[in-house]
């Protein structure tokens, strides 16, 4: 994997996720109807690059991240259409022999909770080296160095000693730099956060994105990071992907989305957030209604019964728009979005 001295295509994609469309059985229920999980969603990442995906949980975000690791159980899960191309080669025609040599090597991901991730049986160390044994020929001194410097990287203090501890004695943040050791220890092409921070106080939080952001500058690597929190996509993502049931309803780069929003969701969701410092003064609308059944889904727009800018047309599925040559919205009232800007 190269340096940041290494020049970097960035022209070229890293990942490419066309039309992917991924439905889950009801256990429940299994002559029933399945649960549209993501429907048609497409999204590019270039190297050097975080793509943000926001949306309210239920929305498809984990379910198109982990679909890029072929992590999704089937059953009761089954890919109904769609490509995933990592650098050029569709992800989802892999035999799982295949992948098990890209995870962890090529894509790594973090995953939300730390606790329920690594195992509590074995030490971190472990758990570090299994990854990179797995990816690369080094012997076991070079792994064990391999895996230091991992430790050191992310700030890990005394990686030497602590290599050996358990994870019930490392903290949540130390726990979750432990993951993106793991994570990063084979320089991975792709990483994904998915909601790295969840239960992490402010000062950790910070330091956790800004470990990521270096890491990425410095080995070259595409971030895709889900997350609820739009604070952390003004200041870490450069492009971003709102999703809302299974779709992706408006993507673009940071200023396209969070300053000329065209969607309703979107303009609904960051009216929904409290502002720091403008107190009682400012008003904040919450997002109307509730998100639909998936059984029972809308046949036209996903968003219109919830909608506050919802006319007949919206009962057929909308277009995709292209507001300018990086900006594309999914919606009917895209200009009556606008205007309110």
């Amino acid at each position: 994997m190269p340096d940041q001295s290494t020049p970097v295509d960035i022209s070229k994609p890293m990942l490419e996720v066309r039309d992917l469309a991924v439905s889950f059985q009801n256990s429940a229920d299994p002559t029933g109807p399945r649960i549209q999980a993501v429907a048609g969603v497409n999204m590019v990442i270039y190297p050097r690059q975080t793509l943000a995906v926001v949306g309210e949980s239920g929305c498809g975000k984990s379910v198109t991240a982990m679909s890029t690791m072929q992590l999704v159980p089937r059953p009761p899960g089954r890919f109904d259409g769609g490509t995933i191309l990592f650098e050029g080669d569709n992800v989802l025609s892999r035999s799982e022999e295949q992948m098990l040599s890209l995870r962890g090597r090529d894509i790594a991901m973090i995953f939300q909770e730390p606790m329920t991730s690594l195992n509590p049986v074995y030490s971190i160390g472990d758990q570090i080296l299994e990854a990179i044994f797995l990816h690369q020929e080094v012997t076991p001194d070079e792994a064990v160095a391999i895996a230091i410097k991992a430790m050191s990287d992310v700030g890990i203090p005394n990686p030497e000693e602590r290599l050996n501890d358990y994870p019930h004695q490392f903290s949540g943040g130390m726990r979750q730099r432990a993951m993106i050791a793991m994570a990063m220890s084979c320089k991975p092409k792709i990483l994904i956060a998915d909601e790295p921070t969840t239960a992490l106080d402010v000062t950790i939080q910070a330091q956790i994105f800004e470990l990521i952001d270096e890491l990425k500058q410095r080995y070259n690597t595409a971030v895709i990071l889900i997350t609820h929190d739009m604070g952390v996509v003004a200041e870490l993502a450069d492009h971003v992907a709102v999703m809302y049931m299974g779709n992706i309803v408006e993507q673009g780069t940071v200023d396209d989305v969070l300053r000329r929003p065209a969607h309703p969701y979107t303009e609904a969701l960051l009216k929904s957030i409290p502002i720091l410092g403008k107190g009682k003064q400012q008003k904040i609308t919450a997002i109307q209604g509730s998100t639909p059944n998936p059984y029972q889904r809308p046949k036209g727009c996903q968003f219109e019964p919830r909608c506050p800018y919802a006319t007949e047309q919206c009962q057929t599925f909308p277009s995709s728009q292209s507001i300018s040559t990086s900006h594309d919205v999914l919606c009917w009232h895209t200009e009556k979005v606008l205007s309110h800007v």
